[in-house]
């Protein structure tokens, strides 16, 4: 039973994709999977599971369809535009779908593929990353991120007091800008020039020039304008699921990572469609355990549908009030180091929040949950 949970983003793309082919306000079916989504994980109980899958094969077959899919999604959507009178309205579901899937669930399989040893499931999973405009993704999250979340180097973690408004365009920034410095700095260590031919971003480009030939052959410049504006879109949902795994907690730099460094979404929904990156805190601990293998951590702070969090994010007083506060707050005052709460005492000041370590001083360091 478990595997076949698995296939449930499987069937997302399907319809997707079935929409796609099929024109006219059948375009929308891949959006709107996303309020239906959003619905059933908010109502469904939480998922604590512990997976028993033991075949590799199998439980990477929807990895590599959720990957491959999306991909493929561009060029029936090309297809479509070709040979269907589309209304402008009708174009843009077309462009939320593919943008849309995208996100969910080609990030998480491709995050997946690229996190394994076999040099083959990287690439594709690098490449998948073409639906993002981001195929050097793989660099700052793999040598960035995993080293330095929840620190003020961790452009993925977001302070206290930010919205999303704001983080958002500055993760895209600043993820472009540690890939390529982290390839220029690689390229220097074999003596090379950092912008020698055989930087990454090359490829990145080139694969993304071939991939929008084939557009342009299926569906011509106009199918290339919704193509790119699916994968703007995509790019910036993208970074904007990052704001809610790792929102305002604090690590010491070079200080061990705990479980208690992450934000963990354990909706039924949220797991299965995101192949448990929303079950996030065991994947730093271990960057190379297979999804399947992560163990949900029932004694953090629970958060509600990753899905929930994202669309009270778009109201920042909603998601501050009555999300992250009360979440950050009992984190300060339960899981956190001595040292660990001053750095969050002062992200709170410079947010202009409540000074609640002081307000509640006999309920500090309670939990005694510091290793966790």
């Amino acid at each position: 039973m478990d595997y076949l949970k698995y296939w449930t983003p499987v069937l997302v793309v399907a319809c997707s994709a079935a929409g796609l082919f099929a024109g006219g306000d059948w375009m929308w079916v891949g959006i709107a999977t996303f309020p239906i989504l959003a619905i059933l994980d908010s109502i469904v109980p939480r998922d604590f599971g512990v997976r028993k899958m033991t075949n590799a094969t199998l439980a990477n077959i929807p990895i590599w369809l959720c990957c491959v899919g999306p991909v493929a999604l561009y060029f029936v959507f090309a297809w479509s535009l070709s040979v269907h009178d589309l209304t402008i309205w009708q174009k843009i579901g077309g462009i939320l779908s593919v943008g849309w899937m995208g996100v969910i669930p080609l990030v998480p399989a491709a995050h997946e593929l690229y996190h394994m040893r076999n040099p083959i499931a990287r690439t594709v999973g690098r490449y998948g990353h073409l639906c993002i405009l981001d195929c050097t993704r793989d660099i700052g999250h793999v040598v960035g991120h995993h080293i330095d979340v929840a620190t003020p180097d961790d452009g993925d973690t977001a302070a206290r007091g930010t919205t999303l408004y704001s983080f958002t365009p500055n993760a895209v920034i600043e993820s472009t800008k540690y890939a390529l410095k982290m390839e220029a700095g690689a390229l220097r260590k074999k003596g090379l020039s950092p912008w020698h031919y055989s930087h990454r971003l090359y490829r990145a480009l080139l694969a993304l020039v071939l991939f929008h030939v084939v557009i342009f052959l299926i569906g011509g410049w106009e199918a290339n304008l919704c193509a790119l504006a699916g994968q703007i879109v995509a790019r910036f949902w993208v970074e904007s699921f990052n704001y809610f795994q790792h929102y305002g907690v604090i690590r010491l730099k070079g200080a061990p990572i705990g479980r208690r460094h992450l934000w963990n979404h354990l909706g039924w929904f949220s797991r299965t469609c995101g192949f448990d990156i929303t079950n996030h805190a065991d994947h730093h601990l271990n960057s190379y355990q297979v999804y399947y293998k992560l163990v949900p951590h029932k004694e953090a702070i629970l958060m509600p549908s990753v899905f929930v969090c994202f669309l009270s994010a778009l109201i920042p007083p909603l998601w501050h009030e009555v999300i992250i506060k009360p979440a950050l707050k009992r984190w300060d005052l339960e899981f956190a180091t001595k040292e660990e709460r001053v750095l969050a005492a002062e992200q709170n000041r410079k947010a202009g929040w409540p000074d609640w370590q002081n307000e509640s001083p006999e309920l500090v360091g309670k939990a005694a949950t510091v290793g966790v």
